[in-house]
């Protein structure tokens, strides 16, 4: 029993943790029996919500008042306003940049330079080179994925297997990137340098890429599409010239927010500022695809390529080009367009929040931790604690913040080094984070890309790679590195205060 402010609450019980998460499982599963692919779009939210509020009559059980439970859910969301902020802007950034002629440029480009035989794999390579350079997965998916997918979609190829390919590239150079935020997060949680943490995921980074690009090669080879598309192809291609100027200096915008991300200008504001910028290459290169787009030839010209550009950004826009392939393909973004991933979040923050303020979560990762007898069974518990985080509080910096708190005096006990700890942090809960439809990075990817997240994950092959061969090493003991000086790290009975 505990007592804070006069309030007697009771310690929580495993089975007080297990009943809102089983009470998630049931509705989520019932979701997708029940709604299919269509279950992200409503349905999902409503099992989160419900499953909040079970979790917080479960807290409210040992003590907590339902004020307490509903100020952690707001402040729970409140956590994710950087993400929701982010969405917006992609919305616009993706309704402007294909109003503005941007995206159909990437597309043709990617028409004539890559073959369907090596494009999965250039789709990876292409997106490990600019998250590194950016430090951001997300950035890297919304701008260059999003014309990739749109190359796949021309080509006939595989959107999930396309879509894999672009988060698996993207998160390998997120993750040893010095510019990204999980991965300076990792290593300030667990006390360890930077780039020893860097160096130190080489080692399990650098195979699972290995193994994902071989993988995508020989996707390419098997996954061709049918002969005689060239016809259908040319077509797209004819469509998309007599639609929109296609010049290479329409890609200067997508220069200046790769500049700004490296330059560290946060997310947000460089995703908008290349959203508008992007509205002001449609009004001045694309002045006919925005009026047609418009469509109200009353107006005075100036006011209906405003209005384009203003419509843009909360619509998204809405191509004619004579191709029903092409105009699903370029009929997207907008701010509007955003709101249920948004709403996904919400909802999953909630149920989070509850499970973490109620210490229902805090219960789960210590029962898991006492399972944890050798050095493989530690950085195997510290990665699944790390995947179920992500799976039930939806966000990978808490998949990265709560197992890093609980395991890092575990880890000194053990007199293992800390960049061990680092290292399975980031090889679980960043990467799995895109790999769960109700976590913030997987509704990202499929808000942003266009496929569902159960659709990629099969081909999300770095992801799910990079875990196992972590856990692997764990038990093998390859590279694992343990304190040899006794003095170096203290244990957690040397830390504690006399």
């Amino acid at each position: 029993m505990t007592s804070k402010g006069g309030v007697t609450r009771a310690a929580p019980a495993l089975w007080h943790a297990l009943v809102p998460l089983a009470f998630l499982i049931v509705l989520l599963s019932g979701s997708v029996m029940l709604f299919g692919s269509d279950s992200s779009f409503g349905p999902n939210q409503i099992a989160l919500m419900l499953s909040a509020v079970v979790a917080a009559v479960m807290g409210m059980r040992i003590g907590f008042s339902w004020k307490e439970l509903q100020e952690a859910m707001v402040k729970g969301v409140s956590l994710a306003m950087g993400a929701i902020f982010i969405l917006l802007a992609v919305g616009a950034l993706i309704g402007t940049w294909i109003m503005a002629g941007i995206v159909p440029t990437m597309v043709q480009y990617g028409l004539q330079l890559l073959s369907p035989k090596v494009f999965y794999v250039a789709c990876c390579a292409i997106c490990a080179l600019i998250a590194i350079a950016t430090g951001s997965s997300w950035t890297t998916a919304s701008t260059v994925g999003v014309a990739l997918v749109g190359v796949a979609s021309a080509l006939g190829l595989s959107l999930g297997i396309t879509a894999g390919a672009i988060i698996s590239g993207a998160y390998f150079g997120d993750k040893l990137s010095p510019l990204s935020d999980t991965t300076n997060l990792a290593p300030a949680m667990v006390g360890t340098d930077l780039f020893t943490h860097i160096r130190h995921m080489l080692w399990t980074t650098v195979p699972s890429i290995v193994i994902a690009l071989i993988v995508f090669a020989v996707l390419g080879l098997v996954r061709v599409p049918p002969a005689g598309g060239s016809a259908d192809l040319e077509a797209m291609v004819l469509a998309l010239n007599q639609t929109f100027m296609i010049e290479w200096y329409l890609l200067i915008p997508l220069g200046v927010v790769l500049f700004v991300i490296y330059k560290r200008v946060p997310a947000f504001a460089a995703l908008l500022i290349g959203a508008l910028l992007g509205g002001v290459f449609a009004v001045v290169f694309q002045q006919d695809a925005v009026l047609a787009y418009v469509g109200e030839t009353e107006l005075p010209r100036l006011a209906a390529l405003l209005k384009g550009f203003w419509r843009a950004l909360f619509e998204g826009f809405a191509a004619d080009t004579g191709s029903a392939a092409l105009d699903d393909l370029l009929t997207r973004g907008g701010m509007t367009s955003m709101l249920n991933t948004i709403w996904l979040i919400i909802s999953a923050m909630m149920f989070g929040a509850s499970m973490e303020k109620a210490g229902f979560l805090r219960v789960i990762a210590t029962r898991v931790m006492s399972l944890a007898k050798s050095t493989g069974s530690m950085i195997a518990t510290t990665i699944a604690t790390s995947i179920s985080m992500n799976v039930i509080a939806s966000d990978q910096y808490i998949a990265i913040v709560v197992p890093g708190r609980m395991f890092r005096a575990e880890f000194e006990r053990r007199r293992l080094h800390s960049k061990n700890l680092s290292r399975a942090l980031e090889d679980s809960g960043t990467l799995t984070s895109a790999l769960v439809p109700w976590n913030t990075c997987g509704a990202f990817m499929a808000a942003t890309l266009g496929v569902p997240t159960l659709v990629y994950l099969p081909y999300a092959v770095f992801n799910y790679v990079s875990p196992l061969v972590s856990t692997i090493y764990g038990f093998t003991g390859f590279s694992i590195v343990k304190v040899d000086n006794v003095e170096a790290v203290p244990t957690v009975a040397q830390a504690a205060p006399a």
